[in-house]
Parts: structure tokens; sequence; C-alpha cells
């Protein structure tokens, strides 16, 4: 796998989720996978926690945002994560995680 900026993202988003010592899986795309599942799925601190990355100012589909959006609904925690706000992300889980 190419080290795309993308890539690189979700790699950072990785470390933190193992440096708070949450579960997380990456649900594969493809023909039995459900379209416009986020990239990264975690339980921490018994939250849902679903996270899309993105690079280079990318944006969420339609369908990233509506799968987000339902999750959000459910009680789950929905984020969207980028090089910007990759910097914040561990202390912004944890306070979401407890509550916050």
């Amino acid at each position: 796998m190419a080290d795309t900026p993308e890539a690189k993202v979700k790699k950072k988003v990785k470390a933190i989720l193992e440096s708070l010592g949450a579960y997380y899986t990456m649900p594969v795309a493809g023909v039995f996978g459900r379209s416009g599942v986020p990239d990264i799925l975690c339980c921490l601190h018994g939250r849902f926690v679903a996270i899309e990355c993105k690079a280079n100012g990318g944006k969420t589909t339609r369908l990233q945002d509506s799968n987000l959006t339902a999750i959000a609904q459910a009680g789950g925690i929905a984020l969207v994560v980028d090089e910007t706000s990759i910097s914040s992300l561990g202390a912004d889980l944890l306070k979401l995680a407890s509550g916050g």
C-alpha cells in the first residue's frame, strides 16, 4: 500500500487509538461491505466512535456524511479527521468518550 497523505493520517489515528487503549478496526470496502462506512470504527471507554480520515483538504461524500449522521443519531461519536485536526484527536476523543 502506498504511503498516501490519507494513509499517513490513518496511521497517526491508529497510533493515537492504540495509545489510548481503544479497540479499533478498519472495515474493508468491497462486494460484501457497506458503502460509505467510516475508515476506522472503534470503542473507547465503552463509547462507539467512527472516524473518517481525509487528507489535503479532502471532503466527505454524501454517502459518508449519511453514515456519519446515522452513527451520531444512534448515539455514537462520528468524527472527520485530517492533518489539521490530528494533533488534538487524543484529547478530543478522551473528552467525548467521557461524555464531555
